[in-house]
């Protein structure tokens, strides 16, 4: 009997309450699957629910907040689930890096005691002693310089860089099998940016521990990831292997978000830019999300919402993947 996959995810949706009783919908059938040492890339523009999918995965969200779907680590299911039995996997083997590591971290206490309490939360029998010597290790695991020295130090005297590495090391204290790190990167210079991508790289291959990497750097992604998930306004929109789906997109949204990227062989007045913006949750558009702002869009696309389909390898929400049409994005015009 083969194991299952390391998380599995099948039609999950997630809605917020809004005056008490109607409801925003922020994911909607959100289908994805990651396997062992797989890294995955999560990316879309600001409130493509991005964020909404990896809380859900955890069961992070409010109680204003209502989840359906099925969400499965090793075939386990975890939607419905109540706290107690969530806290076996949250930590332990399923481990979360946040957005913003200053507000992550308690400003009163060490970071090393910070760690060694990630550690002793999940198994009581590690005394305080040696809940210190496993931060120190974790430190040492993350490239921090002089780990043990740091451990004693609070957030405040932590750089960006090494805040972040701190909150990568308690993510780590019990190994999870499952990583899901959330920007980990933003903020951060381009040289501590390219070296904690290295550090997390290097866990998956040496740990075979998945990683979802939420981002709105698609450098990142392409040159760390295995495979990428592109959402707009909910939905997933385009799924596939990294190189394939970065070389030729098939969905005119992720065609756009190539065409946004600066190119060191252009040089132009301004960068392309996608025209309008992201819908609301509270005013979707009819048909295909995308259509107000897409450049092939067609009166099919206005009424009807596309289905992630299987095309060349890849799952495509988009009703014309499959005819060839020309996707690029026009030059926006200069500012008068």
């Amino acid at each position: 009997m083969s194991t299952p996959p390391l998380l599995t995810v099948e039609g999950l949706n997630v809605a917020f309450e809004s005056r008490g009783h109607f409801f925003l919908p922020a994911v909607r059938s959100v289908d994805f699957t990651i396997g062992d040492g797989e890294i995955m890339g999560l990316v879309g523009e600001s409130g493509s629910g991005k964020s909404a999918t990896m809380m859900a995965v955890m069961g992070l969200l409010p109680p204003r907040a209502r989840v359906t779907g099925s969400v499965k680590f090793r075939g386990e299911e975890l939607i419905g689930r109540g706290e107690r039995f969530l806290r076996r996997f949250r930590g332990a083997r399923i481990g979360m890096i946040f957005q913003d590591p200053m507000t992550t971290l308690n400003p009163l206490l060490s970071v090393g005691a910070q760690i060694a309490e990630a550690v002793r939360i999940h198994d009581r029998s590690v005394s305080a002693r040696a809940g210190m010597e496993r931060a120190v290790e974790l430190l040492e695991l993350v490239a921090m310089p002089s780990p043990r020295q740091r451990a004693s130090q609070y957030p405040h005297e932590f750089s960006g860089g090494m805040r972040q590495r701190a909150v990568i090391a308690m993510a780590m204290a019990n190994d999870p099998q499952l990583l899901i790190a959330d920007e980990p990167t933003t903020a951060l210079d381009v040289t501590i940016q390219a070296q904690i991508m290295e550090l997390l790289q290097r866990l998956c291959s040496e740990r075979k521990m998945g990683l979802v990497l939420v981002t709105h750097d698609l450098g990142v992604v392409a040159s760390v990831a295995n495979k990428v998930a592109v959402m707009y306004a909910g939905r997933l929109v385009e799924c596939g292997e990294v190189t394939d789906t970065f070389q030729a997109p098939l969905h005119p949204y992720t065609r756009a978000l190539l065409d946004s990227l600066p190119k060191l062989e252009e040089r132009v007045a301004r960068l392309n830019a996608i025209p309008g913006a992201p819908p609301s949750l509270a005013g979707l558009p009819s048909g295909c999300a995308f259509h107000p702002r897409c450049r092939i869009a067609t009166d099919r696309c206005t009424l009807e919402d596309p289905v992630l389909r299987r095309i060349r390898e890849r799952d495509v929400a988009c009703h014309r993947a499959d005819e060839n049409v020309p996707m690029t994005l026009a030059v926006p015009e200069d500012v008068p």
